[in-house]
């Protein structure tokens, strides 16, 4: 292993800093009894943050604890070792080499020092663990705010580890790593990290990552990293939209997400991946039809054409002349009805097909909204993501035709599908169209893969992000490509991890080194 100046190749956190001790009353004893309570265990709150942001790290992770430990306390942290599937060791001051040895054991391929947090309450283990090359760090330790010597690294909170790794990391590997904080909500970050794309452990081509938190002050946080990853989306609180989006006041941020902005607006040099105002088109439903009218000149030599869909803007469902507006925008029945808001706030996935021009006043999809161009397309829906350069796509069952619809509406009444389409979209069982790719109509080979990549291209360029997502259906009959969705720092879950993740990483790394270069 090396030594203390080396990365930071595993981690063994102490029982001391895990376990909780408080005071539980006996019903049956009085208060004033210097036997009416017992001491009973509990799992630090902050210690899960911690285990969760480790488990897919990257770098293997442990949990120690005495041979006296009592064993309901055992008990506890066996089972969040299974939990998190990290490996548990006995270790004391009369145990250490057997300790080491048995590491080594379960840790063959250990790429650096391990590091040991545990509190100041063992100062016995201390130096003979140091010694085998152990990086001692050592948690709230009174009047010590959080820093490091030759030997020990002191912090005041279980939440400051993370940030410590990436701290140690740099310093031992100099500006050959390029350090991506990330920020996102809790289940986004799980189903990130565990594809593996998170590592705190350096990547083959000089990434590591580092989770930011709110929990913290963000400065000191943000001075480690050289490039911010961002789902702004997770921490929207309201959007205006009596305004235009091509300011971030219409926006309401958490307070911590302010913050960051700020931080952000005055490090110009600090690489976002991606700036706030380059998203705001893709939380605007009407803005983004507008920006995918320019797709008309996209056209391959077998003429098919790949667009939005046809739409038209209400405020009012009751608004006079709505008829009229419908056939301007080229709208037939069935049309499908979305919030103007795409995400960030409530409801922004609450939908409707409307089959009647009637059932337009009784609707209750949120207003502003976009009435939009309902396409035949087999119930089969294509994916697509743009990670940096790369361009992949998925193929996924989707609603039926129009038809079908109409018998899941009701025959004689045909009343509006209402639905979340996050949730619960129209569907058929049993449909002849249902995109399971087996239906000559809904296999890969309909999709002209040339033309949505100039697509693709066209997007990146226009929108000018480095990660984001569209959704294309092709339309029965005309065989048009149709973009009903475009969305920012999608999970890309239906791209296979080993191409997928190289290729997020890539995407990173190429946006670091063009904001350095320029």
């Amino acid at each position: 292993m090396a030594g203390v100046g080396g990365v930071v190749g595993g981690v063994i956190l102490d029982e001391s800093v895990l376990l909780a001790s408080q005071q539980l009353q006996h019903p049956d004893s009085s208060s004033s009894s210097s036997h009416s309570s017992s001491n009973c265990a509990s799992f630090q709150p902050d210690a899960h943050f911690l285990l969760s942001k480790l488990r897919h790290s990257n770098i293997p992770t442990g949990i120690s604890y005495g041979p006296g430990l009592e064993a309901h306390k055992v008990s506890i942290l066996k089972e969040v070792a299974t939990q998190y599937s990290i490996h548990c060791f006995i270790l004391d001051a009369s145990s250490i080499d057997d300790t080491t040895r048995e590491v080594k054991l379960a840790w063959s391929n250990i790429g650096g020092c391990i590091l040991y947090l545990v509190s100041n309450k063992k100062r016995d283990i201390y130096p003979k663990l140091s010694k085998c090359g152990w990086l001692i760090t050592i948690l709230n330790v009174e009047g010590s705010s959080a820093c490091e010597n030759s030997s020990m690294v002191y912090i005041n909170k279980l939440q400051e580890l993370p940030l410590t790794i990436c701290h140690i990391n740099r310093k031992a590997i100099g500006n050959s790593v390029v350090t991506v904080g990330y920020i996102m909500k809790p289940s986004r970050e799980e189903d990130f990290a565990k594809r593996g794309a998170f590592p705190m452990y350096p990547t083959q081509d000089g990434l590591m990552f580092v989770p930011l938190t709110f929990e913290l002050p963000l400065s000191p946080q943000l001075q480690e990293v050289d490039v911010v990853l961002h789902k702004a989306t997770d921490e929207i609180i309201s959007i205006d939209l009596n305004s235009s989006l091509q300011s971030s006041n219409t926006i309401t941020y958490s307070r911590g997400m302010q913050e960051l902005q700020r931080y952000m607006e005055h490090h110009l040099d600090l690489c976002v991946i991606d700036p706030l105002n380059y998203i705001y088109p893709v939380l605007d439903r009407l803005k983004i039809q507008h920006i995918l009218l320019g797709l008309e000149d996209l056209k391959t030599r077998g003429c098919r054409a790949i667009r939005g869909a046809n739409f038209l803007k209400v405020d009012d469902f009751n608004q006079a002349g709505l008829i009229q507006s419908l056939s301007e925008a080229k709208l037939a029945l069935p049309s499908i009805v979305k919030p103007q808001v795409a995400c960030g706030v409530a409801d922004s996935h609450s939908m409707a097909i409307v089959f009647r021009v009637e059932d337009f006043k009784d609707l209750t999809v949120p207003l502003p909204a976009i009435i939009q161009e309902y396409v035949d397309h087999s119930s089969t829906l294509y994916k697509f993501y743009v990670l940096g350069e790369k361009v992949y796509h998925a193929v996924k069952n989707s609603t039926p035709n129009a038809d079908t619809l109409m018998k899941l509406s009701g025959s004689n009444e045909l009343k509006p599908l209402v639905f979340d389409s996050l949730k619960s979209p129209p569907t058929t069982k049993g449909n002849p169209n249902s995109g399971d790719g087996n239906s000559s109509k809904a296999t890969d080979h309909c999709i002209d893969l040339e033309l949505v990549t100039s697509a693709a291209n066209w997007l990146m360029r226009k929108l000018e992000l480095t990660i984001f997502g569209f959704d294309v259906v092709i339309q029965e009959g005309t065989g048009d490509h149709v973009i009903v969705d475009v969305n920012y720092l999608p999970s890309f879950k239906e791209v296979p991890n080993e191409v997928a993740i190289p290729a997020f990483w890539d995407a990173i790394k190429k946006k670091f080194e063009l904001k350095r270069t320029t």
